[in-house]
C-alpha cells in the first residue's frame, strides 16, 4: 500500500512491502496452503487499517466518495482485506494453481471476436480487482500469448516481484520507454498475441507521449492519461477493457468490454484526437460504474484526485458507458481441467 503526496507522484513513493516480505508470503502460501494463508490476512489487514497512515486515509476518502457517506469501520477493513486477498492470490495465479478459484467470465464473445482477425488485441485495465486473473484464460486457451505493457521502471519492479513470489512464473513484459518497444509490441500483436496495460494512473514527465485529461470521476475532477489509447491508435488496434473482480473467498469474475476500434485510419489528426478522447471518456465511465458496483475492488491507495486542475473537468465528447458485461449477460465458467 502506497500513499504519495499526489496522484501524479505515486511513482516516487516506495512501497511498504519489500522482497523479503513477499518471499515470506510466498512460503506461507505454498507451505501452509491457501486456507491458512488467508487466515494470516486478517491481522495484516487490521494492522494496515490502524497504522496505514496516509494510505488508510486515502482508502477511507475513496469509500466515502463511492458510497456517498462516511464508511463504517467494517467497510474500511473490508476494502483493505480485499486488497490483501488479491495480493495473496497472485502467488497461486502466477504459479498456475487455478484449482483454488471459482472463475466466471463475462464478455468472452467480445474477446474471441477481437482475436478472429489474427491481429491481436490490446487490453486496458485498471487497479481494479486482479489483472492476473487473465492468466486463467491463457491456461485454458493453449497457444494464447499474453504480455504486460508497462514503463521500464515498473517492468524492473514487476520482474523483481515475480522472482520473489513466483520465480517459475512465465510473464512476458514489454517495457515502454525504449526505441524498440513499439516494434516489439507491434510484432507481438501481429502474431496474434494479447497485450495488457493499466490505464488509471498518470506518469510524471510523460507529456510527450500522452496528454492528461481531467474528467469527472466519482463526483470530482480527476486526472487520466490518454496514453494507452494513443498507443492503440498509433498501432491501429482494437481495445477491450478487462478486469478480474474479486468476489470474496475463491470467487473472481473476469469481464471483457469493447472500448474502441482504431483499425480504420482517421480522416485527419483532429478526428483521431476526438476518437481518443471518446475512448478515454468511455473508459472512465466504465471504471466509475464498476467502482460503484464493486467498491472494495479499487486499489489506488493515494489521493487519486490530487493531480486534477482546479478548473474542473475538461469538455469531452459524450460517451455512454458501455455495459459492464457481454450483451447477452451470459456468464461462462472458467474452470481449468
Amino acid at each position: 500500500m502506497s500513499a504519495p503526496a499526489s496522484g501524479q507522484a505515486w511513482t516516487q513513493h516506495r512501497e511498504r512491502s519489500n522482497l523479503a516480505t513477499l518471499r515470506l508470503m510466498r512460503w506461507i502460501a505454498t507451505a501452509l496452503g491457501r486456507r491458512v494463508a488467508r487466515g494470516v490476512l486478517w491481522p495484516i489487514a487490521l494492522y494496515f487499517l490502524i497504522f496505514g497512515g496516509a494510505a488508510a486515509r486515502a482508502s477511507r476518502d475513496y469509500l466515502e466518495r463511492v458510497l456517498g457517506r462516511p464508511p463504517r469501520w467494517v467497510e474500511r477493513y473490508r476494502h483493505i482485506h480485499h486488497f490483501a486477498a488479491t495480493v495473496l492470490d497472485r502467488v497461486y495465479l502466477l504459479m498456475g494453481q487455478l484449482h483454488h478459484f471459482d472463475l466466471q467470465v463475462r464478455g468472452m464473445d467480445a474477446f474471441d471476436a477481437a482475436l478472429l482477425d489474427g491481429e491481436g488485441v490490446l487490453l486496458i485495465g485498471a487497479h481494479l480487482g486482479s489483472f492476473e486473473a487473465l492468466r486463467a484464460i491463457g491456461r485454458q486457451r493453449h497457444g494464447l500469448r499474453i504480455a504486460m505493457v508497462m514503463y521500464e521502471d515498473n517492468a524492473r519492479q514487476i520482474n523483481a516481484t515475480l522472482q520473489a513470489i513466483a520465480p517459475e512464473a512465465a510473464l512476458h513484459v514489454i517495457p515502454l520507454g525504449r526505441l524498440e518497444a513499439m516494434l516489439q509490441l507491434r510484432e507481438w500483436l501481429d502474431g496474434g498475441g494479447v497485450a495488457g496495460m493499466l490505464g488509471d494512473r498518470t506518469l510524471p514527465g510523460s507529456a510527450q507521449r500522452s496528454h492528461s485529461h481531467v474528467l469527472d470521476f466519482l463526483g470530482r475532477p480527476a486526472p487520466f492519461s490518454d496514453g494507452p489509447f494513443r498507443l492503440a491508435a498509433l498501432l491501429r488496434r482494437q481495445v477491450l477493457f478487462m478486469t478480474g473482480l474479486y468476489q470474496g473467498r475463491a470467487g473472481y469474475e473476469l469481464r471483457f468490454v469493447p472500448l474502441a476500434d482504431f483499425r480504420e485510419r482517421p480522416a485527419n489528426a483532429a478526428a483521431q484526437d476526438a476518437a481518443i478522447r471518446a475512448a478515454l471518456a468511455r473508459y472512465v465511465a466504465l471504471l466509475e460504474g464498476l467502482c460503484r458496483e464493486s467498491p472494495y475492488n479499487w486499489f489506488n491507495f493515494f489521493d487519486f484526485w490530487a493531480g486534477a486542475k482546479a478548473t474542473g473537468p475538461q469538455a469531452v465528447p459524450p460517451a455512454a458507458a458501455p455495459a459492464a458485461h457481454d450483451p447477452d449477460s451470459s456468464a461462462h465458467a472458467a474452470r481449468p481441467s
